[in-house]
């Protein structure tokens, strides 16, 4: 019988480094001979990135409403947990996923206001229970978070998204979502100081990823 494969979640807001660590946590599962698929959210597949691509807009012809970014999150889920993430687990694979539904929460719940109940209703619908194994929560100020958001634009050029827009009040109430998420749940979540050197930050993940899978051997 083929073992499940683990899903391992990075969180956090613009600017902690989760594409960074989400390579760093691929390559150190790899390197224990594991198949990973590494993937993010919203996309992760051709039709879930083309909703990516309406939800960052930063100049949409429209303004999206709360409500519609809300079920497009969950629409582009549904399509990535059915054609990527949920076939992996099947056959064994680890899945490494830069946000998953903690950002909902965060970002539609603590930054938009939405109410977690009725995030949580969609959750049941689309993911039928599935959460993930391990969440690894990049943390960090805001405010040295946005600075780290402004150079990353000024060196490799590029416009903020429809997200990257939003003012300070917003990205304090998404942290607040996350570290009030990872307050409840610490059996699933470990807390990364992001506000470190990359290797700090780094040599902090591989001592969390060495306990937490040891406890799944």
């Amino acid at each position: 019988m083929i073992q499940r494969g683990r899903l391992i979640t990075l969180e956090g807001g613009e600017g902690v480094g989760k594409s960074s660590n989400v390579a760093f946590v691929t390559a150190w599962l790899e390197a224990r001979g594991l198949e990973v698929v590494s993937t993010r959210e919203p996309g992760g597949t051709p039709r879930a990135e083309a909703i990516r691509a309406l939800l960052l807009d930063p100049a949409p012809a429209e303004p999206l409403s709360v409500d519609a970014e809300l079920l497009l999150m969950f629409a582009a889920r549904a399509q990535h947990l059915a054609e990527k993430i949920l076939p992996a687990l099947a056959r064994g694979a680890w899945v490494v996923c830069d946000r998953f539904t903690d950002a909902t929460y965060a970002y539609q719940g603590g930054g938009r206001g939405l109410d977690a109940e009725r995030i949580a209703i969609l959750e049941r619908f689309v993911q039928k229970g599935m959460t993930p194994d391990l969440t690894l929560l990049l943390d960090m100020p805001v405010e040295a978070a946005s600075r780290r958001v402004s150079s990353r634009l000024d060196d490799l050029g590029g416009e903020r998204d429809r997200f990257e827009r939003e003012q300070r009040g917003f990205f304090t109430a998404v942290r607040d979502g996350y570290l009030t998420r990872a307050a409840a749940e610490p059996e699933r979540f470990a807390l990364i100081d992001a506000a470190q050197s990359l290797s700090a930050v780094q040599a902090q993940l591989e001592i969390t990823l060495d306990q937490r899978t040891a406890l799944w051997r």
